[in-house]
C-alpha cells in the first residue's frame, strides 16, 4: 500500500467530501417534514431537468458500469459493445413509458411500481408478485456495487472487507437521514468527476500508446492469437443474435427496476422527463469511451490483480489501468469517480426496494392503517437492512456470485414487463392471465440460466446469458439472450390464460384508474395535492 499513499489520500478525502454532503442534504430544500414517502423516498417529487438529468444519469451508470464493461471488453471484445445499442435502445422506450407512470402515479400517489399494478389490475397477488421481483432483482444489484468499489481498494493495494463495510455504514446513515436528497446532491459531483476523468483518458492515454490505430491494432492481435467461440474485435454468426437480444433485453429490463421509476417520479413533471429523455443519451456516447479502455489495457499490456484465490480478478483492469498510466494523483481522483459511482446508485436503490417493501408488503399485509410517517420510519429501517444484506452478499458470497446473481436479476425483472409496462397501454391481460406469464416466464428463465456452463471459470449452470438454441433441438451453434426468450415465454402464456379466462367468464379485477390519469401534469387538479395516505 505505501506505492499508493497519494492516490489513498486523494481518494479518501473526496469519498469524506461527498459523504459530508450526504449529511448536509437532509436541509437541501428541506420540507416542513421529511417523515414520508413522498419527501424522504421520492424528494418531494419536485426535482426539476438539471437534478433529475444527474440523478437519473448517476442512477444507470452505476460504478459496476465503470469497471465492468471495459473488462468484458478486454476478455471478449466486440461482444462488450452490446451496452451502447443497449442504452440508446432505452431511452425512447423510457419515454413511451415513464411519463405516462408519472402522471398516474402522482395523481394516485403511488410510489412503487407495484402500487400501480395493484391500482390498474385489482390484484393484490400480482402486485405482490411485482413487488417481490423487484425486491430480489435488486438485492444482488445493490451488492455489486460493492465490486466496483473492491476493484479500486484491491489496486490500491488494499485487501479485506473492512473498508467496504465502513464505507456501506456511513452510506446506510447518510441515506438514513436523507433519502433522496441525498444521491440527488451527490450525484452532481459523481458526475463531473466521471466526466473529468473519462475526457482525459480517451486523450491522455491513446497519446501514450501511439494513437488509436496501434491500440485496435494490438486488441485484434490478442483475440486472433488467443480465438475463442464468442471473442472477438468484429461479432460472428454464432454471437449476433446473442448481442441483438442482449441489448435490447437489456434495455427492456432496464427501466422495470424499482430505482429507475424512483428518479423519474421524483421529477417536478412530464416536460423534465422528456427532456432527460432527450439529453440522457449523452451517457451512451460516455459510455462508448468507457467501454474502449478495454482496448486500452490491451495495448498497454495491463494485468489484473491476482485475487487470493489466485485467479485474476477481471473487473481491476480499469483501475489498475489508471494506475500504471496516469499520475498518482489523477489516479486518486479516478478513484474516487468509481467509488462515489457506487454510491449513488447503490442509495437509490435502496429507497427503491425499502419503498416497495413498505408500501406493497407492510402496508398491504401488516398495517393497512400506517400514516405518512410510519411508512417513513419503516422505509429507512428497511433500507439499512437491505445494505446490510448487500455486504453480505460481498462477505459470506463469492463476488463473482454475486455478478451471477445480477445477471439472474436481469431475467427475473423482466417478467414484471406485461404488467408494468404494457399495463401503462391496454387493460387487456386478465390479472390471472399476468400471474400465469409471470410465473411459467421465470420458470422458462430459470431453465435456461441454469443449463448455460461458463468453461473459463469451470461452471456448469448459470454460467452465463447466452442461451445456446442447440438445447431447444436447433442444429446451430447460434446463442440468444435467455431473457429474451423467457419474457416471449410470458407472453404467449399471458396472451392465452387471459382467452381461457374470458372464454369461461372468471371474474377479473377493478381498474382504479381513469384514461385522463395517464395524461396528467403539473398544474392538473388532480396533481396539485397528493393524498398519500388515501388507499391505493
Amino acid at each position: 500500500m505505501s506505492g499508493h499513499t497519494t492516490e489513498l489520500v486523494v481518494f479518501a478525502l473526496l469519498f469524506l467530501l461527498v459523504s459530508a454532503m450526504g449529511f448536509v442534504a437532509a436541509r437541501w430544500r428541506r420540507p416542513e417534514s421529511i417523515e414520508s414517502l413522498h419527501e424522504w423516498g421520492l424528494g418531494g417529487r419536485n426535482f426539476g431537468t438539471w437534478i433529475t438529468w444527474f440523478l437519473v444519469g448517476g442512477d444507470l451508470y452505476t460504478a459496476y458500469t465503470f469497471v465492468a464493461v471495459p473488462a468484458l471488453v478486454f476478455g471478449a471484445g466486440a461482444m462488450g459493445f452490446f451496452a451502447l445499442p443497449y442504452t440508446v435502445v432505452v431511452y425512447p422506450l423510457v419515454f413511451l413509458v415513464l411519463a405516462r407512470m408519472w402522471s398516474v402515479s402522482h395523481v394516485h400517489g403511488f410510489v412503487t411500481p407495484a402500487d400501480f399494478v395493484r391500482a390498474r389490475f385489482g390484484s393484490p397477488t400480482l402486485a405482490l408478485a411485482v413487488a417481490i421481483t423487484g425486491l430480489v432483482a435488486t438485492m444482488p444489484y445493490i451488492a455489486l456495487q460493492l465490486v466496483g468499489i473492491e476493484a479500486v481498494l484491491q489496486a490500491m493495494g488494499i485487501s479485506g472487507h473492512l473498508p467496504i463495510v465502513i464505507a456501506f455504514a456511513i452510506l446506510a446513515a447518510y441515506t438514513y437521514q436523507s433519502g433522496l436528497r441525498a444521491p440527488a446532491l451527490i450525484a452532481f459531483v459523481k458526475d463531473t468527476l466521471i466526466y473529468v476523468v473519462i475526457l482525459a483518458a480517451v486523450i491522455y492515454i491513446p497519446a501514450k500508446l501511439g494513437g488509436w490505430g496501434s491500440i485496435f491494432d494490438a486488441a485484434k492481435a490478442k483475440f486472433d492469437a488467443t480465438p475463442a467461440p464468442g471473442d472477438g474485435i468484429l461479432l460472428n454468426p454464432a454471437n449476433q443474435v446473442q448481442y441483438i437480444t442482449l441489448a435490447f433485453g437489456s434495455a427492456l429490463a432496464l427501466f422495470l427496476y424499482p430505482h429507475s421509476l424512483t428518479g423519474v417520479l421524483a421529477s417536478r413533471n412530464r416536460g423534465v422527463i422528456k427532456r432527460n429523455m432527450s439529453a440522457l443519451p449523452a451517457y451512451s456516447l460516455l459510455l462508448g469511451l468507457i467501454a474502449l479502455l478495454g482496448y486500452m489495457a490491451i495495448a498497454a499490456g495491463t494485468k489484473p490483480v491476482i485475487g487470493e484465490n489466485g485467479k485474476p480478478i477481471s473487473n481491476t483492469i480499469v483501475p489498475v489501468l489508471f494506475d500504471q498510466m496516469f499520475p498518482d494523483w489523477f489516479a486518486g481522483l479516478a478513484y474516487a469517480a468509481i467509488g462515489i459511482g457506487a454510491l449513488v446508485p447503490a442509495a437509490i436503490m435502496s429507497i427503491a426496494a425499502a419503498n416497495l417493501f413498505t408500501r406493497n408488503i407492510y402496508r398491504e399485509y401488516l398495517n393497512k392503517d400506517a400514516t405518512d410517517a410510519q411508512e417513513a420510519k419503516v422505509s429507512k429501517l428497511v433500507s439499512l437492512v437491505v445494505k446490510v444484506g448487500a455486504v453480505l452478499c460481498i462477505l459470506v458470497l463469492d463476488p463473482q456470485f454475486s455478478i451471477d446473481l445480477q445477471l439472474i436479476g436481469g431475467v427475473i425483472i423482466l417478467q414484471t414487463l406485461p404488467a408494468v409496462a404494457l399495463g401503462l397501454y391496454t387493460r387487456w391481460f386478465h390479472k390471472g392471465g399476468l400471474i400465469a406469464g409471470w410465473a411459467l416466464g421465470l420458470a422458462a428463465g430459470m431453465w435456461m440460466l441454469y443449463l448455460i456452463p461458463n468453461p473459463a471459470t469451470g461452471k456448469t449452470h448459470f454460467g452465463g446469458s447466452a442461451f445456446a438454441l442447440s438445447n431447444l433441438g436447433f442444429d446451430t451453434k447460434m446463442t440468444v439472450y435467455a431473457g429474451f426468450l423467457s419474457l416471449a415465454v410470458n407472453l404467449a402464456v399471458a396472451a392465452l390464460a387471459t382467452l381461457a379466462f374470458r372464454a369461461f367468464k372468471v371474474a377479473d379485477g377493478e381498474d382504479a384508474t381513469a384514461r385522463e390519469d395517464y395524461f396528467a401534469d403539473e398544474g392538473d387538479p388532480k396533481v396539485k395535492e397528493l393524498d398519500l395516505s388515501a388507499p391505493h
